[in-house]
């Protein structure tokens, strides 16, 4: 017994030891040894991302960078930037990683656009990065060290990802809580303080094990690891818990039906190609299986014409749809609305429509959140040559989240491609929606991550708001998930076919989805008074 008893604190002392004499050797560097740590440590974060989920690195990550930031001496604007910089190549490296698939997007007409892919890279990660930079210097000059340090650190952290998330339209994508959408067990957390709040609790977890190279002695070294394990243990807990308890009620007399075209970027808007296309997703739509629909469902511009034409060409496009809409049913699909004004003036938008069996429009949604440089250019007598997307006229954008009542389906709210990706923007808090319904066309993207992080974080929005989603995709990857973010039905990334499915029932409002950002700054003022009550190095 006591050679055990000896045994235990021996290793735990072991182990602290090594990780003191890590700590030491990575605070030592300086200049380009430094940064390239710090840009390592970056690339560790995105590694806990989907499709990935390696979810220890992100502990390696953020440990590391704890470990950089305290060895900047305090003082003043030198010691600053030398904060700032560990936390931009840190962010550099994250965003570097995580969003190398936008290159694919340039690709699919390299000899216009290929050149602009070392710009689009290094420029979209070096601008990101000074977020965490600053969270970075906002750790430096809160003069806050070890447990303090952590924990100003893990607000700082949020609040510049909610301000990623907001500003210049914002672009909330791969925020690092969505580390846990591998299951739905660890998501459920978001169902009271939001995926920005599972951010907080996430980079304090990471972080954490920080404090095991201090100059302590015994057990108590161990005091953060072991708060680290009990936030993740706890996190668990309550997600299992809240599962336990979860039904798998479906809306009764609603079967849908999915269409996955898979119709390659590069031939979705050739004018020799766009008729197959769309003859291609009619036959899909009328596959083995159809009888027992009810209603359908198809992707982004699934139908690539302007469903608004009222010419012969028009209804004729309106009776082709006809022919595959389930008697009594409806077809949801992603098309083109255009208007001419009486002055003359052209404008597009990218919509979603309801169309009954006769292919009569019932009701229509405008995008609102555009997609910049690929639907509208910024500042366009600076970057008029930069937009990615056919045509030569910009997008315009439809007034906000909004619920759509049809006959036949409980009502819901429209989004269309990366709204799905903004936490507080996915539905009309006037008229709360049954279910989302999430349109989309990755295929920009090709066989990479950035669909599979555009699921996970559309897969967050269901345990935010306790709404049942239906994902409709051109290439992948199409789902229908449950208030709980347990996933019905899937269809992967880059397949063919249809996905039958039933809807789920609605779940009642969660904390988030009644009071919304305000959880995460309740969350994050808990933090910082903790935070003010410990020693400035405890």
């Amino acid at each position: 017994m006591n050679g055990r008893g000896a045994l235990f604190p021996g290793v735990f002392d072991l182990v602290a030891d090594r990780a003191l004499q890590l700590r030491g050797r990575a605070t030592r560097l300086t200049g380009w040894r430094r940064a390239a740590l710090a840009f390592a440590l970056g690339l560790c974060a995105t590694a806990a991302l989907p499709p990935v989920y390696a979810v220890p690195f992100v502990f390696v990550a953020f440990t590391g960078l704890i470990w950089l930031l305290e060895a900047v001496p305090r003082g003043g604007w030198p010691a600053t930037r030398t904060a700032l910089l560990v936390g931009w190549w840190f962010g550099f490296g994250h965003f570097f990683a995580g969003f190398y698939w936008l290159a694919n997007a340039l690709l699919i007409d390299a000899a216009q656009f290929g050149w602009m892919v070392p710009f689009a890279l290094f420029g979209l990660a070096g601008g990101l990065a000074l977020f965490p930079a600053a969270a970075a210097a906002v750790h430096h000059r809160s003069g806050r060290r070890g447990l303090a340090g952590i924990l100003v650190f893990a607000v700082a952290w949020t609040a510049v990802e909610w301000l990623r998330g907001h500003v210049l339209t914002g672009f909330p994508w791969n925020l690092i809580g969505s580390v846990w959408a591998g299951g739905p067990t660890m998501m459920q957390a978001a169902a009271l303080v939001g995926l920005y709040g599972l951010s907080t609790l996430t980079v304090l977890a990471a972080a954490l094990p920080a404090t095991v190279a201090a100059s302590r002695t015994g057990l108590a070294r161990w005091a953060g690891p072991l708060a680290a394990v009990a936030l993740v243990v706890a996190g668990w807990a309550y997600g299992a818990a809240r599962l336990a308890g979860a039904g798998s009620a479906m809306v009764p007399g609603v079967q849908l039906r999915l269409v996955q075209p898979n119709v390659p970027q590069s031939l979705k808007w050739d004018p020799n190609a766009r008729l197959a296309n769309f003859r291609k997703s009619l036959e899909l739509t009328r596959s083995p299986g159809f009888d027992s629909r009810t209603d359908i469902i198809w992707a982004e511009t699934a139908v690539p014409f302007v469903l608004t034409d009222f010419s012969q060409d028009g209804a004729a496009l309106r009776a082709a749809l006809a022919q595959v809409i389930p008697p009594h049913g409806l077809m949801i699909t992603g098309a083109l609305r255009a208007e001419r004004s009486p002055q003359g003036v052209f404008s597009i938008w990218n919509s979603l429509f309801a169309l009954d069996s006769e292919g009569h429009i019932l009701d229509s949604y405008d995008k609102h959140h555009l997609v910049p440089f690929g639907e509208y250019v910024p500042f366009p007598q600076v970057f008029s040559f930069a937009k990615v997307a056919a045509g030569a006229v910009d997008f315009s954008s439809g007034p906000g989240p909004q619920t759509l009542d049809v006959p036949g389906l409980p009502p819901f709210s429209p989004l269309i491609c990366y709204e799905a990706i903004f936490p507080e923007q996915v539905v009309d808090p006037a008229h709360r929606p049954a279910w989302l319904l999430n349109v989309s066309n990755d295929a920009w993207f090709g066989l990479s991550a950035g669909p599979h992080q555009h699921f996970a974080s559309a897969r967050f929005r269901t345990v935010e708001q306790g709404l049942p989603l239906v994902r409709a995709t051109n290439d992948g990857i199409s789902a229908v998930i449950d208030g709980y973010g347990r996933i019905v039905s899937e269809l992967g990334l880059g397949e063919t076919g249809v996905l039958d499915a039933p809807l789920p029932q609605v779940l009642p409002p969660t904390t988030y989805a009644r009071w919304g950002d305000w959880t995460v700054l309740a969350l994050a003022l808990v933090l910082l008074a903790a935070a003010g009550l410990l020693p400035r190095d405890g």
